[in-house]
């Protein structure tokens, strides 16, 4: 059952400022290595204000808390943005953010759920991600827990076969405590979606595998809740919410390009976008 209410104007305020935040930190994370996964991170800033600042029910002082709803990041290389998120709301010290993806650290560059308090998943091959969601999402059914599950996958995963077989089995199973997210910036390592294995007609394939379906602007924050509190009210189907995005969304050098999968960050570059994306945040505090 829905139980989420609608979004003030000054929580949809606040959502976008943490998704701008949720970018700058990704970008001096990457910025500080020097090269990282930079487009399919930027992506994904909106829902991940959504889901982490005001849908699901978690408590950062307890990582492991057995009530908590669990998040699956299937595309485990977007990693950094999700890092991003839980420093900024204290899951492990701040400094971490500049460990990321070197020797020993706790932020290896794909998620690993035995490194990173916060993390409930390990990401494995691309289509793993959304077998683990639904096998997390029956176990809440059958515990008879209310905990919900939420999974993020990529366009160009969604290529892989495993991810429809766990549509299909999700949706035999009426997993309607399951809400995934796709994020289709219509572009993968190595070229255009379109181009190297269409997705087209995405929102029917899922329609047609029995999930509730629903698309919207994935930089808008208002329509990516609204879609939620949508998904929440299903009694029989799991939902899929396809967003819409931009690749490498946020800075100059990567957004819209096909090359910022995994790009080196110039400090000259980097420095410019972070300074855009702190006027950013100074001009919606000032309005």
């Amino acid at each position: 059952m829905n139980t989420l209410p609608a979004l003030t104007q000054e929580e949809i305020k606040f959502l976008r400022k943490k998704a701008t935040q949720i970018r700058i930190i990704t970008l001096e994370m990457i910025g500080h290595l020097g090269v990282g996964h930079v487009g399919g991170s930027l992506s994904i800033a909106e829902v991940l204000s959504v889901l982490y600042y005001k849908v699901m029910r978690i408590d950062p002082n307890n990582p492991k808390w057995e009530g908590r709803d669990r998040f699956v990041l299937s595309k485990g290389h977007a990693g950094p943005a999700l890092y991003s998120v839980l420093a900024d709301l204290g899951y492990f010290p701040y400094e971490w953010i500049y460990t990321l993806n070197k020797p020993n650290t706790n932020l290896p560059s794909h998620c690993d759920r035995l490194k990173t308090p916060g993390v409930d998943m390990t990401a494995g091959s691309l289509g793993q991600g959304l077998s683990a969601a639904v096998g997390m999402a029956l176990a809440a059914k059958i515990k008879k827990s209310d905990v919900k599950v939420y999974a993020l996958i990529g366009d160009g995963e969604s290529q892989e076969g495993q991810i429809w077989e766990a549509a299909m089995f999700a949706a035999h199973n009426k997993l309607n405590n399951l809400i995934a997210f796709t994020d289709y910036n219509k572009m993968q390592i190595d070229g255009y979606i379109h181009e190297v294995n269409n997705l087209e007609p995405l929102s029917d394939k899922w329609s047609s595998f029995n999930w509730h379906t629903i698309e919207v602007d994935g930089h808008n924050v208002e329509e990516i809740y609204n879609a939620i509190r949508e998904g929440l009210s299903q009694e029989e189907k799991p939902t899929m919410i396809i967003l819409h995005t931009v690749k490498g969304k946020g800075a100059f050098f990567s957004e819209g390009k096909v090359t910022s999968h995994n790009m080196p960050i110039k400090p000259e570059e980097l420095k410019i976008a972070l300074t855009t994306l702190r006027s950013e945040i100074e001009g919606d505090d000032a309005r």
